[in-house]
């Protein structure tokens, strides 16, 4: 799984966002706060904002906070919103791409890549993130040493 700078963004603006609070967040704030370019992070929030996801106030006292309760929010909804479906293959979502012969297994390898993805995406909200209270399947996952080597052990 490759996830932009985009996404990375995204996840982090809006992690930032759950942290604040109920007070607006100026984009200033959280670029300074997560080491993000602000013009970049400002086209992320109108995406995410068009999404419902947050909502910007305008104003000396402007900014941006979460449209929603951190909680009501999955990782799944913000990769969403910025970067569309979680899993694709050549752009088509895996239930349009069709394989022939000894490939057409890979249809069904895709289409579990993608439930696989999302039993982890979307559990795990804005809340997790701010608080450092992952659910306990994530936390387990990520505790195995073999999840953090980027390649099987040979």
């Amino acid at each position: 799984m490759r996830l932009s700078a985009r996404v990375d963004y995204a996840l982090r603006a809006a992690a930032e966002l759950a942290a604040a609070g109920e007070g607006p967040t100026t984009v200033g704030e959280l670029a300074k706060g997560q080491d993000m370019p602000p013009k970049y992070l400002e086209n992320i929030l109108l995406q995410m904002r068009r999404a419902g996801l947050v909502r910007g106030q305008r104003g000396p006292e402007g900014g941006y906070v979460l449209a929603r309760p951190a909680a009501q929010i999955s990782l799944a909804d913000v990769i969403r919103a910025v970067d569309g479906p979680l899993a694709n293959v050549r752009g088509e979502r895996p239930e349009h791409v069709g394989y022939q012969g000894a490939a057409q297994a890979l249809q069904q390898v895709w289409i579990a890549l993608r439930a696989s993805e999302r039993a982890i995406l979307e559990e795990v909200t804005l809340e997790h993130l701010a608080t450092g209270d992952l659910p306990a399947r994530v936390t387990e996952l990520a505790s195995d040493p073999a999840a953090w080597n980027s390649h099987p052990p040979a």
